[in-house]
């Protein structure tokens, strides 16, 4: 039997982080993965999805591409293509970590990982059984164990057994578009889905249970992309929900009962897509030989990411919180350098950056307003648009604002909330804000290239204190 310092269930982006960095502080290091290295963030999440994506809004830039002064006549759409680019780049990606591991002198076992057994101390804490599907099994011990299994998509219990009801996960596999989808879920995987298959060409209704859509966000960015989604001929229903029993699979597709203020009214579409969040997975592979306690349908941690047994932590989707690639990623560092003795705590979730990537993209840090103000906060508030930017005036990208939540006195960055062109790409500079404790006026002085995008969010700290210069 092979002994390793640190055995890792879960090849993610927590996962390889994880062991990334166990290995460089010199621990012996293994890495269970029963599908391909990257996770569902890799192949059925962040990166496929992004890149269908980005296909939809060229596609649509295209379109219109007169506008520009460019004229590109029969423009249409290869979706085989576009699912070929998408599995292109998912390949490139998985062989980058794969060098990775190698490069960093980390075993990979590829296979199903099951708990064996567990204790909370000694040199061997435990051993880990690998199944690799085909009949062969492999035994490993570990000192210290991370579980980083990861989640999936929940799915609505009473739904009938249908091909055309999917989840991301099937979605991402449809070999050709629909010509009508009803999304239940107006969270971030709903929203993007919208915005991608709307550009594509197809009809699209989304339903969400809240009174708006991306309930999570800050208030005014969910009424702008509501707007903007109806410009789209999108159809938005919120404060809705299904009928119990509600949903029928027929010769022409799906039809769907919602109740929506005492009323009901019938959806149909040719498919459905059901993204109503997603589901740790906690069962399956051992872990009540841990001690480890699950509470709320996830493993329970400390700030350092250790569970109930001190020899086993676990990251990532599956403690909940954040379900996000890159707080995963820091999740798996933390639990590392805790390991090995070092001072390392997760990060705080009021300072992590959230993105959704659909058009117009959105992005967040902190508190919204009525966050800030529940919390006893005194607020003030700066919003620019984007109408007044030059650089968005040359994308031909001016919907949308940004929006900045600081504490009177004191100035404090309390929240930041974008929505329009490329925000994912300059949220960062948000994060940093309040990482540091910067006021809003700190900021705002800080000379930011012209002409940028990302000079809006200048505009928009001076706007808190009425000092903004564009208008």
């Amino acid at each position: 039997m092979n002994d390793y310092d640190i055995v890792i269930l879960g090849g993610g982006p927590g996962g390889y982080a994880a062991a990334i960095r166990a290995a460089q502080l010199g621990k012996r290091v293994a890495l269970v993965e029963k599908e391909g290295l990257g996770g569902t963030c890799l192949h059925k999440g962040c990166i496929p999805s992004k890149t269908l994506l980005r296909s939809a809004e060229l596609f649509e830039t295209m379109k219109r591409s007169e506008s520009f002064g460019i004229r590109a006549g029969g423009v249409e759409v290869d979706f085989a293509g576009v699912l070929a680019r998408k599995d292109a780049v998912v390949r490139q990606l998985r062989a980058g970590a794969e060098f990775l591991m190698k490069k960093n002198g980390i075993a990979v076992y590829r296979g199903t990982g099951t708990i064996a057994s567990c204790g909370p101390v000694g040199d061997r804490a435990g051993v880990v059984e690998i199944a690799d599907g085909e009949g062969a099994s492999v035994s490993i011990g570990f000192g210290d164990l991370i579980v980083a299994t990861g989640s999936r998509p929940r799915r609505l219990p009473g739904l009938p057994a249908d091909s055309r009801i999917m989840t991301s996960d099937e979605a991402l596999a449809m070999a050709e578009l629909p010509a009508s989808m009803l999304i239940v879920g107006g969270g971030a995987i709903g929203v993007e889905w919208a915005s991608l298959l709307a550009d594509f060409g197809v009809r699209v209704t989304i339903v969400e249970t809240a009174d708006r859509l991306v309930p999570a966000e800050d208030a005014d960015v969910s009424r702008e992309l509501a707007r903007l989604f109806v410009k789209r001929r999108i159809k938005v229903v919120t404060g809705a929900r299904l009928a119990d029993g509600g949903v029928a699979a027929g010769a022409d597709g799906i039809a769907a009962r919602i109740e929506r203020a005492g009323k009901t009214e019938m959806l149909e579409a040719e498919r459905m897509l059901v993204s109503v969040g997603r589901a740790a997975n906690v069962d399956g592979f051992g872990l009540e030989r841990t001690g480890a306690a699950v509470e709320r349908g996830c493993i329970a941690v400390d700030s350092s990411m250790r569970t109930a047994n001190p020899r086993v932590y676990a990251i990532g989707d599956v403690i909940g919180g954040l379900q996000l690639a890159h707080v995963a990623s820091h999740e798996g560092v933390t639990a590392v350098e805790r390991i090995c003795g070092l001072d390392a705590h997760a990060p705080d979730p009021a300072s992590v950056p959230k993105c959704v990537y659909g058009r117009p993209e959105i992005a967040s840090v902190g508190l919204t307003e009525q966050a800030a103000i529940e919390a006893g906060r005194s607020v003030k508030v700066g919003k620019f648009p984007f109408k007044a930017i030059g650089k968005a005036l040359v994308f031909g990208e001016t919907d949308g604002f940004v929006k900045v939540v600081a504490e009177e006195g004191s100035k404090a960055v309390l929240g930041v909330h974008m929505i329009g062109p490329h925000v994912t790409d300059y949220i960062g500079e948000a994060a940093l804000a309040r990482l540091l404790e910067a006021t809003s006026m700190q900021v705002g002085r800080m000379v930011h290239p012209h002409p940028t995008l990302s000079e809006i969010l200048g505009e928009a700290m001076l706007g808190a204190d009425g000092l903004a210069l564009g208008i």
